[in-house]
């Protein structure tokens, strides 16, 4: 897998959630109008034409009569720019592939001027505290994150039930987070709603700009025979190996962006990087069982999963349809049935960081609609219940222990996706205090990781606290990607946390991931209004 466990640094073990942290000075965006030109006013407006027999003393003849020329041409130009822009108007509403003008990124100044946030400030939801979350500091350090997890042989596929649909057609183990908008997710990532939401939500053309440098890239460093690679021929690579993670992360970073083996200017890059991938994948569903770092191996499969059942939703390709299905049972089957997570073993322990990718290797089935047993959601609910402090506000990286700024952001965001309500106060408290500690390149201390989670969890929480996270993120990720060079498009990954295990490549996926947030996953609570017409029907009231 490309990530290393990232709760592992001594350093930052026990690190609160309360450190702050600024960014650069504001600005805000230019407004242009629509150009019209206007005719050239006539030299004189002719007399009306009554007839004679016509009540001379009728008051608006009168007007029109005694009226200077000028006057009645600067009514006349006034109504008809009036009525033009009306048309104009109603004609950018009704087009289906609207271009929503995107802003440039404005210099900004100090995210937040007092340093101790307060919580439940979204904009959608009311009724919350503002206690602040504390975090214990005296946590005990985990094991070696890359001690060899022990050979549990193959997998009974045959043994995994993954459910069956109802009577109307939907899965039976859907969730607590209501199936048409899980089923929408992926929706938002066609060139039409990919331009409304980037308006919507805060995009701007500097984002979408650094997308694309960041795509060319990868279509640079792709290899022969259609893979990527973790450890070169560019600079900086990883440490070691992993083919699997390394195509899978790069394919994400172009389906995120609309791009399928089916359509988009990078299908064939696309077509190639599937065609590679599916080789690797065992017969059992696996991904990564060859890979030299056994630890990476379970991060490896929720990884490829995700893109996977991300590639079926989008294309509803029959060829990739029993791959994923092989791909998500061998994901049930290695869960960790006592605890309810993943960690390094299949069946073995759990950890937030490896059940976090599963999370969302899950949900990415749902999204494609297709079957997830709600056994192995619910238990995923009951590890996090173990793994959580702060009632919930926080997460620990292994039973509670061990927290993190990017384990609360994951631990919050996998909460989201299994349920929790958008103004639950844990969550908005939670979530909200993750902008006390924005993305920032300043110093050694970068954490790609942290900011992709929190990016996500922010965006889903929309109102205020997307906004406070957005505002610097949207200008600090764009200004530092390479833009000279034969590394033009990547990040360079010295200074970040993990950097030196994932390398460029992985620092630069995760980067895209960040500024394709604005279509890459509809907002699970309110996005599907953009794309849908219509909302989804409130559910029936129970019988008494």
């Amino acid at each position: 897998m490309a990530v290393p466990n990232p709760e592992l640094s001594a350093k930052n073990q026990a690190q609160p959630l309360g450190a702050g942290s600024s960014a650069p000075s504001s600005g805000g965006f230019s407004n242009r109008p629509i150009p019209l030109k206007p005719k050239t006013a006539p030299d004189k407006i002719p007399e009306p034409d009554y007839d004679d027999d016509d009540d001379e003393t009728d008051d608006l003849r009168v007007i029109l009569r005694n009226a200077p020329a000028w006057l009645i041409s600067t009514v006349f130009h006034m109504l008809l720019l009036i009525v033009l822009g009306l048309l104009a108007v109603t004609a950018h509403i009704k087009s289906a592939d609207v271009d929503v003008e995107v802003a440039y990124a404005e210099t900004l100044g100090t995210q937040m001027t007092d340093p101790s946030v307060h919580s439940g400030d979204s904009t959608h939801v009311e009724g919350v505290g503002t206690e602040q979350m504390i975090t214990p500091r005296d946590l005990p350090p985990v094991e070696d994150p890359f001690a060899a997890p022990p050979n549990l042989g193959e997998i009974n596929l045959g043994a995994i039930n993954l459910g069956a649909a109802g009577p109307d057609g939907r899965s039976a183990a859907s969730g607590n987070v209501d199936a048409p908008r899980i089923g929408m997710a992926l929706k938002g990532r066609s060139v039409g709603s990919r331009n409304v939401l980037l308006g919507a939500y805060g995009g701007t053309a500097t984002t979408e700009e650094a997308v694309v440098r960041g795509l060319e890239w990868l279509v640079k460093n792709q290899r022969s025979d259609g893979s990527w690679s973790l450890s070169g021929p560019y600079p900086d690579a990883s440490l070691s190996e992993n083919t699997p993670a390394a195509t899978a992360m790069a394919l994400l970073a172009f389906q995120g962006h609309g791009d399928t083996h089916k359509g988009g200017k990078y299908a064939k890059v696309v077509s190639r990087g599937w065609t590679a991938l599916l080789k690797l994948q065992s017969k059992d569903g696996a991904f990564g069982r060859d890979i030299p770092e056994k630890s990476q191996q379970l991060y490896t499969h929720g990884q490829c999963t995700i893109a996977l059942c991300e590639l079926y939703g989008m294309t509803h390709d029959s060829l990739y349809r029993v791959p994923a299905e092989h791909s998500i049972a061998y994901a049930v089957a290695s869960q960790d049935k006592k605890k309810g997570g993943w960690r390094y073993a299949p069946g073995e322990d759990s950890d937030t960081s490896v059940t976090g990718w599963f999370v969302m290797a899950l949900q990415s089935a749902r999204m494609a609609n297709m079957q997830v047993p709600q056994e192995t959601l619910d238990k995923v609910s009951e590890y996090l219940d173990s793994a959580q402090l702060e009632d919930g506000r926080s997460y620990g990286y292994w039973g509670g222990a061990n927290t993190s700024p990017a384990m609360c952001a994951e631990g919050l965001l996998c909460r989201q996706y299994l349920g929790w309500k958008q103004n639950d106060p844990r969550l908005v408290e939670g979530v909200s205090a993750l902008n006390r500690i924005p993305v920032s390149y300043e110093g050694l201390n970068r954490d790609v990781y942290y900011w992709y989670y929190a990016t996500q969890a922010a965006h889903h929480m929309e109102g205020k606290i997307w906004d406070d996270w957005n505002k610097v993120m949207r200008q600090e990720v764009p200004s530092h990607q390479v833009k000279t060079g034969a590394q033009t498009g990547s990040w360079d990954p010295y200074g970040d946390k993990w950097g030196t295990f994932g390398g460029r490549l992985y620092v630069t996926c995760l980067s895209i991931y960040i500024l394709e947030v604005y279509y890459r996953h509809l907002p699970i609570y309110s996005g599907y209004k953009y794309v849908s017409g219509i909302e989804p029907a409130a559910p029936a009231a129970k019988a008494e």
